[in-house]
């Protein structure tokens, strides 16, 4: 299997390296998430020229048609950067979830102003009470009058703040931890009922607490089919995860560049710590779960497409469950061999790691993907068939 990047890739990633090296520095960082806004205009200006907002979106809706592999290599880039940006809400969660279940209608009209950067998207599916679990949704819509009302609240909302449209789950039928009955509604975050409480989490993002209170939508707001959005939502969250996954192998490289030059410089005795055996020990063990992170990324990036559900689900717990362990080991040891300065605001490393924890917490930690990956492994074993022959309003 041939795993170098074909020459678009290739290309694809200096073009992003080039524009963040140049853009978004460490500092540039601080001043955004200082900013209370939790992105720059300028720089989602710069995503847009580049065509990073249409690279899952088919080349009829003006996108470019990329693969999850093309996903992973932005993915990876804004990882080694600490990018900020609502790229995973607007184009991972949000773009996908039009191109895979919208309507014609809703791809023409939102799909092209994603593209240019016009529109940003927020995804409300978590709820207070849910944890991992995609399928339990408390919030409801009912019909009323030819208009669906929405009430329930949604928690975690990532750059909820900054969306021009929310994607809300809710249910439409059944019993709240069922899988049938969720539906898929686009609510304008201007609707009268549409609260929210924006906070920053700990790794520089934003998030909304959201409550909707009595929110009236028409019936073409529906996405996909009544009371059927679960599959969709977690076909969604696992091209999310796969995402996630090339982010935090972007952090893990970066962890492992600061710390192998920090080793080289800083003295000790008059000579370099980076000369002491017992640390290099700890660097090669940075190496190798680094190594083996982007190895199941590459692994869940091919996968996560796959029309074989087992599969899908198999390989991206396998790539998430991986990657949070390798992700808090490397963490872990990058601030420790930076020694105190490891524990300061001051230095990137801290922020890196932060970011870390933050991801292997988002869609399920380590520990729940090893459940799932258990789970999809034993239904597979028992019917996988023979082998084939050959904007948001304040809450005071």
């Amino acid at each position: 299997m041939d795993f170098n990047y074909t020459q678009e890739q290739q290309m694809l990633q200096d073009s992003i390296e080039k524009f963040l090296e140049k853009n978004y520095r460490f500092e540039t960082r601080r001043e955004i998430i200082a900013a209370r806004q939790g992105m720059s205009a300028p720089v989602w200006e710069g995503f847009a020229s580049l065509g990073l907002l249409g690279l899952p979106i088919p080349q009829e809706y003006e996108g470019f048609g990329g693969s999850a592999v093309d996903m992973m290599i932005v993915m990876e880039a804004l990882g080694h950067h600490l990018v900020v940006e609502p790229y995973l809400s607007t184009v991972v969660l949000g773009a996908n979830t039009i191109v895979l279940g919208g309507t014609e209608a809703q791809r023409r009209i939102l799909l092209p102003s994603i593209v240019n950067g016009s529109m940003k998207l927020a995804f409300a599916h978590g709820e207070p009470s849910s944890r991992y679990s995609l399928s339990r949704v408390e919030t409801t819509a009912r019909l009323e009058g030819g208009f669906w009302v929405i009430n329930g609240q949604k928690s975690v909302v990532l750059h909820g703040i900054v969306s021009d449209l929310v994607i809300v789950s809710a249910r439409t039928s059944g019993e709240v931890d069922d899988p049938h009955g969720i539906s898929l509604f686009f609510v304008n975050p201007s609707e009268p009922g549409v609260t929210g409480r924006d906070y920053p989490t700990y790794d520089g993002m934003r998030a909304l607490e959201a409550k909707f209170s009595n929110v009236h939508v028409n019936t073409d707001s529906v996405i996909g089919v009544l009371d059927q959005a679960y599959p969709l939502i977690e076909l969604v969250a696992d091209r999310a995860i796969a995402a996630l996954c090339a982010e935090a192998v972007g952090c893990m490289a970066a962890l492992n560049a600061a710390t192998l030059e920090y080793l080289k410089t800083r003295q000790q005795f008059g000579v370099p710590i980076g000369r002491f055996q017992a640390l290099q020990h700890r660097m090669v063990d940075m190496l190798m779960y680094y190594e083996q992170a982007k190895s199941m990324s590459c692994l869940a990036a091919v996968k996560v497409d796959s029309p074989d559900t087992g599969e899908r689900r198999r390989a991206v717990s396998a790539a998430k469950e991986l990657i949070g362990r390798a992700g808090r080991y490397i963490g872990q040891q990058a601030i420790q061999l930076h020694g105190g300065m490891g524990m300061t605001d001051e230095l990137n490393v801290g922020h890196y790691f932060k970011r870390l924890t933050a991801i292997d917490t988002t869609f399920g930690d380590s520990d729940h993907h090893l459940s799932r990956f258990a789970a999809a492994a034993e239904t597979a074993s028992v019917t996988m068939p023979p082998p084939p022959k050959s904007k948001w309003k304040q809450l005071v």
